[in-house]
């Protein structure tokens, strides 16, 4: 297996993430309450996952959660939603193939002219959405994107299944990216805050593994993992991939101001940090009280950690996702 990268040539534009949001539905499901729905423990779920709460949409639908996100990404911009390009949402678990849930959530949002599309690259969604944002603006196709991770993992959960249904909940986070020509994304440059922007993405799959993660039975799917392969693969090949996306952005971990990889499992990202001995970075940990929301996790746990102020503006934060396929996705941002 050979990971990939990808970078834009040389003397191209630069993209930058300008604004964050999330949003997440307001019913809270503890292990408690799964301990009285199938056998398990409160204690048992915290020693294998490090979860303690989920969030779980009832009436919201996968359009609804990402609306919602989107909505406060784009009030926090301040960018005019008809200078918006392009809208791209993330998803693994929308019920609706056509018209896409970014086309819905372009309506819902007053964007009238962009072009809108789903991308499901399962958990590894959000990142691998971004980079082709990212590619897009570089390109000159549009001067600001809409990006969003969005899922309702509750409707494709087997709550009779104590391995996974204690690992699964339900949101949305996005974020606006802008070229450094827009004339509104900060100086995007190379003075005080221009930094790195999007960086060079590090993505692939290893198809050899893609049942280890499965979505599948397009008319009643179930998320089911073989949780085993899926640790041993993060925590013995992912240190690597985390490793080379530092390095494409030519930065070293110790630069780190944030790492943010997939909220999969708390053992997982504790490894993965330990591995990466990045010692000033503030590390996301959003899987403790939002359990796994697929392609959501990151731009959830991005957006709360920027709305804590724990994301230093202008420092460079790792972004790292992987899941089914067994797929990934990573670069290094600037913290808006």
């Amino acid at each position: 297996m050979t990971p990939s990268a990808a970078s834009a040539p040389s003397g191209t534009r630069r993209s930058r993430i300008t604004a964050l949001g999330h949003h997440q539905p307001a019913q809270v499901l503890t292990n408690d309450d799964l301990a009285g729905m199938v056998e398990t423990s409160d204690e048992w779920i915290r020693q294998r996952t490090g979860i303690v709460t989920r969030r779980i949409a009832r009436e919201e639908t996968v359009t609804d959660l990402a609306a919602a996100a989107a909505e406060k990404a784009l009030a926090q911009s301040g960018v005019d939603r008809a200078a918006i390009g392009q809208v791209i949402v993330a998803t693994c678990s929308a019920r609706d193939r056509s018209p896409s849930i970014a086309a819905q959530v372009a309506g819902r949002t007053g964007i009238t002219a962009a072009v809108s599309f789903d991308l499901n690259n399962a958990c590894a969604g959000f990142t691998t959405a971004l980079a082709t944002a990212d590619h897009t603006l570089r390109a000159g196709a549009a001067r600001h994107a809409l990006v969003i991770g969005a899922e309702k993992m509750s409707d494709v959960t087997d709550w009779t299944d104590r391995s996974t249904c204690v690992l699964l909940g339900d949101g949305a986070g996005a974020a606006v990216l802008s070229s450094d020509d827009s004339g509104d994304s900060g100086d995007g440059g190379d003075g005080e805050g221009g930094g790195i922007g999007v960086g060079p993405v590090v993505w692939g799959t290893d198809p050899s593994r893609g049942a280890a993660v499965r979505l599948q039975d397009a008319w009643q799917p179930r998320f089911a993992q073989d949780g085993q392969t899926v640790f041993r693969w993060a925590t013995t090949v992912l240190p690597a991939l985390l490793r080379q996306t530092c390095e494409r952005a030519g930065i070293t971990p110790a630069d780190l101001g944030a790492v943010v990889t997939h909220q999969a499992n708390l053992r997982i990202i504790e490894s993965l940090v330990a591995k990466l001995d990045c010692p000033r970075a503030v590390i996301a940990r959003d899987v403790v009280d939002s359990g796994n929301t697929s392609a959501a996790s990151i731009p959830i746990a991005m957006s709360k950690m920027a709305e804590r102020g724990e994301l230093p503006s202008g420092a460079p934060v790792l972004l790292f996702a992987f899941g089914g396929g067994l797929s990934w996705a990573g670069q290094i941002v600037t913290a808006p």
